[in-house]
């Protein structure tokens, strides 16, 4: 049921049957470690390039997925899924190997919870039983695409970001144990005119804020609703800017309360910048983390916007600005 201008109220609260969180070698040195389905030592994972490796995140916790929700990939009636890399082809070829009907998705690193959204609206609508939804990313393969290869070694600002090597997972279902989807609001695309690929959170922080602007409105109700609220990857410096503009827009910010996927990700001694980002980073934080708070009964409310920079390296060279989307998901046990 649409409620308000672009929110999605799922009157049979879908839930996330099963879920997964898969990482690399330098995800098993983070603050949650502990909460990853699969930790990977090689870099590599075996394959001989960084987007084949990728895609064997991605089958890892698709698989992972499945088998937590106690299921088997034949009674999945959807995949959903995007990436960062070319055409999503690791969304694409992981589509491939489970042989599921496939829908193929883009919202850079809002493509989380856009899938999460789509999956839930799928299965509340009861265009589906079970619907799986995925994204993936590896630091080695996007900085490649996107700014330098690793091997170049160049050097960064401040405001740059670390891109999370991993995978998340969910299988979105009729039935089952884990938390419920309750509602999404769908982001509009902004665009603040920065054009600086090394400070995302900037760019993405404006777009934040309007979804959950839109969010608030739409459900007629104050942030302090939920027990946490946590944007996807906008790192230190775009979640000092959310809360910035929150405040001018008058929205109260309980700021015990509000926080960011990059930041909870990533120990303070690991040289990532102003954070973590990537499409696994809202993935994984939540799908790991978060739904782990829940199972505990430590958060029973929780809202995740996952952020997207809609920028390519075609767009940077034509010197377009960034534009930006995110996308909003509220999640209750």
């Amino acid at each position: 049921m649409l409620q308000g201008h672009q929110t999605w109220v799922f009157d049979s609260k879908p839930v996330i049957s099963g879920c997964a969180a898969v990482g690399g070698p330098f995800e098993s040195n983070s603050a949650l470690a502990d909460d990853f389905d699969r930790l990977n030592e090689d870099l590599w994972l075996g394959q001989d390039s960084f987007e084949k490796a990728e895609k064997k995140l991605m089958e890892q916790a698709c698989e992972i997925a499945i088998k937590k929700a106690g299921t088997k990939k034949e009674d999945v009636q959807f995949f959903l899924s995007g990436d960062l890399i070319n055409q999503i082809t690791s969304s694409s070829f992981t589509a491939r190997t489970l042989g599921v009907p496939y829908l193929g998705i883009y919202g850079a690193c809002s493509s989380s919870m856009e899938g999460l959204a789509l999956a839930s609206l799928l299965v509340d609508s009861k265009f589906a039983k079970n619907a799986l939804a995925a994204t993936s990313s590896h630091n080695a393969a996007c900085e490649k695409q996107y700014r330098y290869p690793t091997e170049y070694g160049a050097q960064k600002p401040p405001t740059a970001q670390w891109t999370v090597t991993g995978s998340g997972a969910a299988l979105v279902s009729q039935e089952g144990e884990g938390p419920r989807v309750v509602c999404a609001t769908i982001g509009r695309v902004v665009d603040m005119g920065l054009s600086d690929p090394f400070n995302m959170g900037g760019a993405m922080a404006p777009a934040a804020v309007e979804t959950i602007t839109a969010h608030i409105r739409d459900m007629r109700l104050e942030l302090s609703y939920y027990d946490l609220i946590a944007t996807g990857d906008l790192g230190r410096v775009g979640h000092e800017i959310a809360v910035e503009l929150l405040t001018k827009h008058g929205i109260s910010v309980p700021k015990d309360k509000f926080t960011d996927c990059g930041i909870l990700l990533y120990k303070e001694d690991q040289p990532v910048f102003s954070g973590g980002s990537g499409c696994a980073c809202a993935a994984v934080t939540t799908y790991g983390h978060l739904v782990n708070r829940m199972k505990k009964g430590e958060l029973k409310k929780v809202l995740i916007i996952a952020t997207g920079a809609l920028l390519s390296p075609m767009s940077y060279q034509q010197k377009e600005s960034i534009p930006c989307v995110a996308h909003a998901v509220s999640l209750e046990m």
